[in-house]
């Protein structure tokens, strides 16, 4: 049972600190997907007790809200669920571009709704910053839609400290969505103090960094198609290496110290950051949330940071970001 969840006063439902992230399953950049096994996932998922599911209208370019707004219309499960998507991207013949302008928020927030098969977004959030609008008006139009009913809490991804407290200068911010896990921790310098301080819901994607903590990832993993890793720079060597060397001391570590998985570890490595902390979690089939109830019930040590931090300075010589992830400006 999923005890641990954060309260939010725009949600009626708590939101659980592990959610379900549904990149995956647009099937675009993850080398293919199974609707109905998606289904059968996000399913599973709110059955288990998750309630925060994650998607955005750019994975699979409307598939992934599409397929979560038919999973989530069967028995009720809507009304048992965080819905958060996103919006300020377009695509064109497959490329992707920012725009968070009013007339592009104004569209996509109707598509997603439609989408989604919902009168209301739990947590809408801008996708990636648009330098060529001001943040301040990007804020408003979402301001406005809060006040309309169409969406309930107000957030954003992918944004600097600086450009969350421009937002906050027109509109109530409630969450944040940065990459973040063991391997990827840059928002550490500013952007996680921040949202911290500002008790900011931190929605951590990439909490097991594309399945390199997920302890099932070997060298012999070969990936088709349009699979983003075959461009991350982690999963081509010599990098891939390290990060695996760094994978199998962190296993050891957990299993040693608490008898638990990697996954779990790495889940736990997140949520024990602050009390508003939380982890998505990229399942693609329901035996992969088998492991979720394995990272509740304990917490880390400040022992266990410093073990991590000398396990990465020991293993990784030539640490990358997520950077490579960045969709173009216009």
């Amino acid at each position: 049972m999923i005890t641990e969840k954060i309260s939010c006063d725009e949600i009626p439902t708590p939101i659980t600190r592990i959610g379900l992230g549904t990149w995956a399953m647009g099937g675009a950049m993850w080398g293919g997907t199974d609707d109905l096994e998606s289904i059968e996932t996000i399913q599973h998922a709110v059955d288990a007790g998750i309630t925060l599911i994650d998607t955005a209208p750019v994975y699979g370019f409307g598939h992934s809200e599409e397929v979560v707004g038919q999973a989530l219309a069967e028995g009720g499960r809507r009304d048992k669920t965080v819905l958060a998507t996103k919006v300020a991207l377009e695509w064109a013949d497959g490329k992707v571009h920012r725009n968070s302008s009013p007339k592009r928020i104004r569209k996509e927030v109707e598509d997603s709704l439609r989408r989604l098969r919902t009168d209301r977004i739990d947590i809408y959030q801008i996708h990636w910053p648009d330098s060529s609008v001001p943040i301040e008006e990007t804020a408003e139009a979402l301001l406005r839609l809060q006040r309309e009913g169409k969406v309930l809490a107000l957030g954003v991804s992918n944004f600097s400290a600086q450009q969350m407290e421009a937002w906050s200068s027109v509109a109530p911010l409630h969450t944040t969505q940065p990459p973040y896990n063991i391997f990827e921790r840059e928002i550490e310098s500013d952007i996680l103090p921040y949202a911290l301080e500002h008790k900011l819901i931190v929605l951590s994607y990439g909490a097991i960094c594309r399945g390199l903590l997920s302890g099932k990832m070997s060298r012999a993993r070969k990936f088709q198609g349009d699979d983003l890793r075959l461009k991350d720079p982690k999963f081509l060597e010599p990098r891939l290496s390290q990060y695996l060397s760094a994978a199998d001391l962190l296993a050891q570590h957990a299993q040693a110290n608490y008898g638990k998985s990697l996954l779990a570890f790495a889940i736990r490595w997140i949520l024990d950051r602050g009390e508003t902390m939380a982890a998505l979690w990229g399942a693609r089939n329901p035996s992969q949330l088998d492991e979720v109830e394995e990272a509740f019930g304990w917490k880390l040590s400040a022992d266990d940071y410093a073990a991590v931090d000398g396990i990465l300075r020991k293993t990784i010589r030539d640490p990358v970001g997520p950077e490579f992830m960045a969709p173009p400006v216009r």
